[in-house]
C-alpha cells in the first residue's frame, strides 16, 4: 500500500508539473503578470518551461507504463477499470499521442503541414481540457479509476 501512495503522489506532482509547464508554454503567465509575482518568474522563461514539460512528459509515459505493465501483469484478476477509468486512459493516451508528434515536428528533417500542426496543437489543447475537467469532476464525486473485479 505504502508503494501504491508513493506512485500515486508522483503521478499528481507530475501531472500539476506538466500541466502548470504546459500552460507556460503558451505566454500566459507574463501577459496576465503571474510571472511579475516574486518567485513565480521562471514561468515566463520559456526553456525553463520547455524542458521541464519535457522532463514530466517523459515521467508520464513512465508512469503510464509502469501502471499498464502492473495491470496486465496482476491487476487485471484483482480489480477492473471503471468507465472514468477507461476515459482517462483515453485522455492521456490521447495526450501522449499528441504529444509525440508535437516533439516529432520539431526534428530535423519532419515536415508537418501547417494544417496538421494546428490540428495537433488544438487536439493536445483540448485534450488537456478535458483530461483536467474530467479528473475535476472524479475528484469531486469520487470516481475512482478502478474498482475490485469482486463487486
Amino acid at each position: 500500500m505504502h508503494q501504491k501512495n508513493n506512485v500515486r503522489y508522483l503521478y499528481l506532482v507530475t501531472v500539476f508539473f506538466i500541466t502548470l509547464s504546459g500552460f507556460g508554454q503558451m505566454p500566459i503567465f507574463k501577459r496576465y503578470y503571474i510571472a511579475d509575482i516574486p518567485g513565480l518568474g521562471w514561468l515566463a522563461r520559456f526553456y525553463v518551461t520547455h524542458y521541464m514539460h519535457y522532463i514530466c512528459a517523459a515521467l508520464l509515459i513512465g508512469f503510464s507504463a509502469y501502471i499498464i505493465t502492473g495491470y496486465v501483469m496482476a491487476g487485471r484478476k484483482k480489480s477492473e477499470l471503471t468507465v472514468t477509468g477507461y476515459l482517462r486512459g483515453a485522455l492521456i493516451a490521447g495526450l501522449i499521442a499528441t504529444g509525440i508528434l508535437l516533439v516529432i515536428r520539431n526534428f530535423e528533417g519532419y515536415m508537418f503541414s501547417h494544417n496538421f500542426i494546428i490540428f495537433l496543437d488544438l487536439s493536445h489543447l483540448a485534450l488537456v481540457m478535458l483530461f483536467l475537467l474530467t479528473s475535476l469532476y472524479c475528484l469531486i464525486f469520487k470516481k475512482k479509476w478502478s474498482r475490485d473485479s469482486n463487486q
